[in-house]
């Protein structure tokens, strides 16, 4: 594809934030959709030269206007905000705008694992607006990428009271990646369309243990952080969805070839787990 426009839905956040700047790095030019353009994430993505229009993801009419001004389109959705069934009428909403507007190619962002209909709550909604948009009349991608490493960022405290906890046996392994290679393989995407039309590609860049997580940010902390795996029962009381997550995680796990995935997107810079820990900034030890 020769530079173009492209809508970046969720642009704000960690995902759309990562394919935007992924996008703005090559050149496009990016319109992104955000509740409030007075925000400071929104204020920050206008000075790099994003245009900002101000909607909601479960407007159909205002996403079918934007589509109809670009020459692609990266959605995610999100359960996090205002629950489950918004996450399904936002991507409804978006699905049905893409069609709509005769939008030229849609990638979206579901979640690895998605299409084992796990029950997990959080995989289902996502689930859900896959099959809409097989169903529609969409040239469009899917990419699913597994555990993001930034989510190690939430556990701030624990680092800083030196150690790391999750629900996960000291020799399981778990599938992550970090979000600017995410932004870097949906950029790919949209720059050759017709190669990955109809493909859902799930994406990891690496798969530490428990330990070595501790350990790679241990090292980039300078101490040595102990590794605490949580009981998955106390995750379940405290939050089914993700007590179903981690029960999966736990046990059938992630699935990516890794090296082939790898292969197949040479130009990716395929960020380390230790790499991606040694350029973050950590909480010193109490």
């Amino acid at each position: 594809m020769t530079l173009a426009t492209i809508a970046v839905l969720g642009a704000t956040g960690g995902q759309g934030g990562a394919v935007t700047a992924a996008l703005l790095r090559t050149g496009h030019q990016v319109r992104a959709m955000v509740r409030d353009p007075g925000s400071v994430r929104a204020q920050v993505l206008a000075g790099a030269g994003v245009s900002i229009v101000e909607g909601d993801l479960t407007d159909t009419d205002a996403l079918a206007t934007l589509f109809r001004s670009t020459d692609a389109a990266f959605a995610v959705t999100t359960p996090f905000q205002d629950g489950l069934d918004a996450e399904k009428e936002q991507g409804a909403a978006v699905v049905r705008a893409a069609e709509r507007a005769g939008l030229p190619h849609l990638v979206f962002s579901s979640v690895a694992g998605a299409d084992l209909h796990t029950g997990i709550p959080h995989f289902e909604t996502k689930a859900h607006t896959e099959r809409l948009l097989a169903a529609a009349d969409v040239p469009s991608t899917v990419v699913a990428p597994t555990y993001f490493y930034e989510n190690a960022l939430g556990l701030a405290d624990e680092v800083e009271a030196g150690f790391l906890a999750l629900p996960l046996d000291p020799e399981t392994r778990l599938q992550q990646i970090a979000r600017h290679d995410l932004g870097h393989v949906v950029a790919e995407i949209i720059a050759a369309p017709g190669a990955w039309e109809g493909e859902r590609v799930e994406l990891a860049g690496d798969d530490p243990t428990g330990p070595q997580m501790a350990a790679a940010i241990g090292a980039a902390t300078d101490r040595e952080l102990a590794y605490r795996p949580t009981p998955l029962e106390a995750v379940r009381e405290a939050d089914p969805d993700m007590g179903a997550m981690w029960a999966f995680l736990a046990g059938h796990g992630y699935d990516v070839d890794i090296p082939a995935l790898h292969a197949r997107f040479p130009g990716v810079p395929w960020t380390t787990y230790a790499d991606w820990a040694e350029s973050q900034r950590w909480p010193e030890e109490r």
